[in-house]
């Protein structure tokens, strides 16, 4: 493993991170379990950043790809493609959005890329409308919207970018106030943004905040602000790499506990679809996805291997109600963790929904955060065989939990124990 890793420090760039004082790599998995080149077993808590949805090696997905594979892996957009319509076709009518159109992309990044090319096109202004603590992708334009110093490796921009406030309940200037006067009191400062700036094209949103510890605003924010939005024309874009196909729990879409002035003109989708597999892509009314006025292909995006992953996986994840599943499990899972959390000082608060959990760390005695701890957390549970995931943004810290939407009842059990002795030996 040493060698492995000095191999990594001398051909990949410093900037890549890796967990773990000592890397791991992972070499094989089953359900919700993964091993690593010692033979070491560890429960998932993390699924490759909320990547594998469904379980490792899901023997659906698995024959989908062999299967594929073996008739042909790509021929790029320049060509018909049937796994790539079929999947387009599901996801146009899963989204919400009327008239759909998908475009299907390589990643995340890609994805947001993407909506914020055909938004700026359509509305013909290059300002963007953005959620302080937000995080929407490594490309250029995508890093220049993203509202998190510590995956913001630039400045430079080709978008002017105007950071609103709601994404954090817990923290800010509006933390203290009760949930509706926290919606008015975030309403009213987008309506001041926007009698100081030219109407801008778009707000992008994650419904629940991924990188930024998983923190979201009161249900109904963004429906608020799409009021206020829709009288100047401006667009809404709902980011739900991480919070889409029934993470959640309570939806099937981030958007929806914010739906009550209807859907988003765009949605962007990525990481769980293909359990693996490569897939972004984005879904738009049909008149703001067909704004391009030149010609446009993706050579990777809805290549044929991974569409009919993404297929067999979505099929899987429906048939198998995983979103009923993630809102059984992880319910149970939240509150396990905040009754522990009520008997440790250093854990300022476990929030989330679903299997989508974040418990934010702090020193104790204080409200600042506690990133040492965060990392002595995340060393013990592995220790313990309980792969999690961290994040944060300004003066946080927080673990990420987001196991396979399949998790069972014992595992939950199983890897709450584990959490339960690594927090308690760091506080």
């Amino acid at each position: 493993m040493n060698d492995l890793f000095a191999r990594h420090r001398q051909v990949l760039p410093d900037w890549l991170a890796l967990y773990y004082d000592e890397p791991l790599e992972i070499t094989h998995g089953e359900g919700r379990h993964v091993w690593d080149a010692d033979g070491n077993r560890y429960l998932d808590f993390f699924g490759g950043i909320l990547t594998t949805m469904t379980a490792h090696a899901l023997p659906e997905v698995t024959k989908a790809v062999s299967e594929q594979a073996g008739r042909i892996i790509h021929s790029s957009t320049l060509y018909l493609n049937r796994p790539m319509v079929e999947l387009a076709e599901r996801i146009a009518q899963l989204s919400g959005i009327p008239d759909a159109r998908v475009f299907f992309t390589t990643s995340g990044t890609e994805a947001n890329d993407t909506a914020l090319l055909l938004a700026t096109t359509y509305r013909r202004t290059n300002t963007v409308l953005a959620m302080r603590n937000s995080y929407h992708g490594r490309s250029f334009s995508a890093v220049g919207i993203t509202g998190n110093k510590g995956w913001s490796p630039t400045s430079l921009s080709p978008l002017q970018t105007l950071y609103v406030h709601g994404g954090v309940r817990t923290r800010g200037p509006f933390a203290e106030l009760n949930d509706r006067d926290f919606i008015a009191a975030c309403v009213d400062d987008l309506r001041d943004l926007l009698g100081h700036t030219r109407p801008p094209a778009a707000l992008i949103a994650e419904p629940i905040q991924g990188v930024g510890g998983f923190t979201s605003p009161p249900d109904g924010l963004y429906a608020a602000f799409r009021k206020v939005l829709q009288e100047q024309g401006i667009l809404w874009i709902a980011d739900e790499v991480q919070t889409g196909w029934g993470r959640t729990g309570e939806h099937f879409w981030g958007w929806q506990a914010h739906g009550q002035s209807g859907p988003p003109d765009i949605l962007t989708f990525a990481k769980g679809i293909g359990n693996g597999s490569s897939i972004g892509g984005v879904v738009a009314r049909s008149e703001i996805m067909n704004c391009l006025d030149s010609n446009s292909i993706s050579t990777f995006g809805g290549t044929q291997i991974t569409m009919a992953a993404g297929l067999a996986n979505l099929s899987y994840l429906l048939d198998h109600d995983l979103q009923g599943n993630a809102r059984r499990v992880g319910g149970l899972l939240i509150e396990r963790l905040r009754a522990v959390a009520a008997q440790l000082p250093g854990v300022r608060e476990v929030r989330g929904r679903g299997l989508m959990i974040g418990i934010e760390l702090v020193r104790p005695g204080t409200d600042e955060a506690d990133p040492k701890s965060a990392s002595a957390v995340l060393e013990a549970a592995r220790e313990g065989g309980l792969l999690i995931g961290k994040g944060g943004g300004h003066n946080t810290s927080a673990l990420r939990i987001a196991p396979p939407l399949s998790l069972t009842v014992a595992e939950a059990e199983e890897g709450a124990a584990i959490l339960e002795q690594a927090l308690r030996s760091a506080y």
